[in-house]
């Protein structure tokens, strides 16, 4: 199996000449657009196209806020009439939904082929068994964590969850996981629609994930979500976030793996025991 990292919070599996991008991203100048003008000076995050462009078995969504919903890029990754797996939509106002819309109406206009997806509930596509795990999502929207295995090895992608009480569970279940990829830059928000604001992070900080990966067995933690964005007062991550995930994850059950955007890792051999990897750029 290769898993490569995409940069923010895409990442691309392939097993036997198949592929599945889950979260991928291809336009990140898009996400604060609403905001217009305001939004000019904002540091984007460096991406990546997956390398599976036009064929990808299926594409996975863990919510639908624009940077991990990006049609466009589902579009140019996935195979003709290839299914976009995401959260079931929440019902509610418009008023509820704002953070959703904009994804929402660029899958519609794409034309693809969305299938929502209940946690727990596990599907085969292509060589691929995934799989709708826990998530909570820190803006009250509908989140998942999506496990991808093949060939016997997994792959848990955590969205942009904040921390929970659900890990226990998720390993007893599907662990120990092989690679788990996890966010770690904290974002504190303000949104108009949000108020008042909680001053918690919206997402798991450094700290977080270090246990998370802990607590859910992970043989290897990738942290991922970060290194881009931020704009005051709507988004502000914690700063050095990756030298406070490594500091952290040190000593830990683990192993711990920063990656460039593009780069990936190999894994071979059996669940039974720690899987040899190998990296490569790209």
């Amino acid at each position: 199996m290769k898993v490569r990292w995409l940069g923010w919070a895409g990442v691309e599996i392939s097993e036997q000449g198949a592929a599945i991008v889950i979260d991928a991203l291809e336009d990140p100048g898009a996400t604060f657009a609403a905001l217009g003008d305001g939004a000019r000076d904002v540091e984007l995050p460096t991406v990546r196209d997956p390398e599976a462009a036009g064929t990808a078995v299926a594409g996975l969504v863990s919510h639908l806020h624009r940077d991990h919903a990006d049609a466009g890029a589902l579009a140019k990754a996935l195979a003709p009439g290839a299914p976009v797996y995401e959260p079931e939509w929440p019902g509610g106002s418009d008023a509820e939904n704002v953070a959703l819309a904009q994804a929402n109406a660029e899958l519609d206009q794409a034309g693809l082929a969305r299938r929502p997806a209940r946690t727990w509930e596990r599907i085969e596509v292509g060589p691929f068994t995934i799989t709708a795990l826990p998530a909570v999502d820190g803006l009250g929207d509908p989140q998942i964590s999506w496990l991808v295995e093949a060939d016997g090895h997994s792959v848990l992608h955590l969205g942009d969850t904040v921390f929970h009480g659900y890990w226990w569970r998720m390993s007893r279940r599907h662990g120990p996981f092989d690679v788990v990829f996890a966010p770690i830059n904290g974002p504190r928000i303000d949104f108009p629609h949000l108020q008042p604001p909680s001053g918690l992070p919206s997402a798991m900080e450094p700290e977080q994930a270090a246990i998370a990966g802990e607590l859910l067995r992970a043989r290897s933690v990738v942290p991922f979500h970060h290194a881009g964005y931020g704009i005051d007062p709507f988004y502000r991550p914690v700063e050095e976030a990756s030298a406070r995930f490594e500091a952290a994850a040190s000593g830990r059950s683990y192993a711990f793996r920063s990656l460039e955007p593009g780069e990936s890792i190999g894994l071979e051999g059996s669940l039974q025991g720690s899987p040899a990897t190998s990296a490569e750029g790209g």
